[in-house]
């Protein structure tokens, strides 16, 4: 018996995406199927490149096939994903990234920039393409993190004008104020000198294909901030926090300003960096000590996701200073927790993109 398109289409309808609870079809994921004989190749469009559920929606439309088809069904899926936002054609350097994601704390030395770099390389680490912008202006850590403090972007083109080619790091590309300064020198920005200049390392920056673009954004709520969540299509935003009281109520700032209405960018989730510490000679003990779950409490509260509580470990700020982030440490406790943040992230975005796709 010859396998139909028909007979495809349906056995699919049983797979469900894990996120939205709906099938592939309902949600227009498959796409190109294609029937010879007993061979049956389509393709699954995925709302996020990194998605973590890629194997196990791989898996279940293949035993779908096999089960409601034919069992002897040669199968073949192409995993691929898409640009899903509604955003008007971009034709800046922009254009061809996927993702914009924002990661900002509402007070300084929470962090914030730790977690961006190793969630850069997270993501990177599970096949995706990204970039990272570190828009902290006045306190550019990112090119020390990735140990490319004596690089500085080089020529680039783009349109026919002349642009800069970001600097790569362990394979993800990077751009910084940090590469403008010597490390002596005082950035002396203010107000929109200070915008143009962060402007110009998005619109400057011949990023090309990208899944996604993390931001270090500096901490605060302030016209930085502002600026740039106005004019960069940021997909969300994750805020990280300590479990300390004063940090979250600036967490609760920051949060507020991304739901303000002239911006409402989504908020992905909430990270708790530095949830406890464990001394080496002492593993099974932890001791709080900037509060217990005081993130976790505020993302209850405020029916956010948690993506991740992660210890205060000494391994993660030496990692950072030599230029080699700790999720580069493969298959330590740290550095499967950071993949895990990663897939976290992705996860959420997943849902975001899907959002748009259903209205």
């Amino acid at each position: 018996m010859n396998i139909t398109t028909e007979q495809v289409i349906n056995a699919l309808r049983y797979v469900d995406d894990p996120d939205l609870k709906k099938d592939l079809i309902t949600l227009n994921m498959v796409k190109d199927i294609e029937v010879k004989g007993n061979q049956v190749s389509f393709t699954v469009v995925l709302t996020t490149p990194a998605c973590p559920m890629k194997d196990m929606i791989h898996n279940a439309c293949t035993n779908a096939i096999l089960h409601y088809v034919s069992k002897d069904a040669i199968v073949k899926i192409n995993m691929t994903a898409q640009v899903t936002s509604k955003k008007e054609k971009d034709e800046t350097t922009l254009k061809d990234v996927k993702n914009i994601i924002a990661v900002a704390s509402g007070k300084g030395g929470v962090g914030k920039s730790t977690i961006a770099a190793n969630l850069a390389l997270g993501l990177s680490k599970q096949g995706a393409k990204v970039g990272l912008v570190d828009a902290d202006i006045y306190g550019p850590s990112q090119h020390i993190m990735f140990g490319v403090e004596r690089e500085s972007p080089g020529p680039g083109e783009f349109n026919g004008q002349k642009k800069m080619s970001p600097v790569i790091s362990y394979g993800v590309k990077l751009n910084s104020i940090g590469f403008m300064a010597a490390p002596h020198q005082a950035i002396a920005l203010r107000g929109p000198m200070a915008t143009k200049a962060l402007n110009q390392l998005f619109y400057d920056t011949v990023w090309g294909e990208l899944d996604y673009l993390i931001v270090d954004l500096p901490p605060g709520t302030g016209d930085i901030q502002i600026s740039l969540c106005s004019s960069i299509p940021v997909t969300g935003a994750v805020v990280v926090c300590t479990p300390q009281a004063v940090a979250i109520s600036d967490a609760r700032k920051g949060i507020s300003l991304f739901q303000l209405e002239q911006l409402n960018i989504p908020v992905l989730g909430l990270i708790e960096n530095m949830a406890w510490f464990t001394p080496a000679e002492l593993p099974e003990n932890k001791y709080y000590i900037f509060g217990k779950d005081g993130v976790k409490d505020l993302s209850e509260e405020l029916n956010l996701p948690l993506l991740a509580q992660i210890p205060l470990v000494q391994s993660v700020r030496e990692a950072a200073d030599i230029g080699r982030p700790a999720v580069l440490q493969d298959n330590t406790d740290l550095s499967l927790a950071f993949i895990e943040v990663a897939q976290n992230v992705a996860q959420q975005v997943a849902i975001q993109n899907s959002q748009l796709i259903l209205n």
